[in-house]
């Protein structure tokens, strides 16, 4: 029941909808602009660098502070905290994906997966930046190079488990690795319509502006 409550706390903190706040701020439903998502990318599109590190920071807080809070709160009991965190930044994010005051319409979660990387682990953390940065300005696709950092998320997570997540003391990592793979297989999830814009040879790159 704690882990459902978890979520339960978590998606209605995902639903602090910072794309769509920020575009009403601008007079204007950032979901009816460009990728018609609320996320930092499209809203980056839409209506600038600065808007979309503001949206991207907001997003990105929102799971890596409640996330490092249940850390802190559970840190006697390393590995039961890092399971916990998991449910909690999970909730987030399909708070952020599905918000329920607007038609569960919401962004891809991206940002709000990347405060979960960064509270579980900074080391996975900066790889996939690095992996992110790189891919983006070579092929200035940032739904490709999301879809590569979740991958390497959910690689380099299971890799560290036994040793880094508490986990060494004979106690059963099933249910980290579960959410790991739930968590990132979501944000690919999100990106279907992309991967299909990919293959086909569509997809919007990034620097290209969308009319407002």
């Amino acid at each position: 029941m704690f882990r459902i409550l978890l979520l339960i706390i978590g998606y209605f903190i995902g639903n602090i909808e910072t794309g769509y706040i920020f575009g009403k701020l601008n007079k204007m439903d950032i979901r009816n602009y460009g990728s018609g998502n609320a996320g930092a990318t499209n809203t980056l599109r839409v209506l600038g660098p600065k808007a979309g590190l503001i949206v991207f920071l907001g997003d990105f807080c929102k799971s890596l502070i409640p996330c490092l809070l249940v850390r802190f709160i559970f840190r006697d009991n390393v590995s039961l905290s890092y399971v916990y965190m998991l449910y909690i930044g999970l909730g987030v994010v399909l708070g952020h994906n599905f918000p329920f005051y607007l038609g569960f319409k919401g962004g891809k979660g991206v940002a709000s997966t990347a405060g979960i990387i960064m509270a579980l682990d900074y080391r996975i953390a900066f790889v996939c930046l690095a992996i992110f940065i790189l891919i983006v300005a070579i092929t200035r696709y940032v739904s490709l190079a999301s879809i590569f950092v979740m991958i390497i998320f959910i690689g380099m997570a299971h890799f560290f488990v036994r040793t880094d997540y508490g986990f060494a003391d004979g106690s059963s990592p099933v249910e980290f690795r579960i959410l790991v793979a739930v968590i990132g297989l979501l944000s690919i999830f999100m990106h279907r319509a992309n991967i299909k814009r990919l293959v086909s040879g569509t997809e919007n790159k990034i620097g290209k502006k969308v009319e407002k």
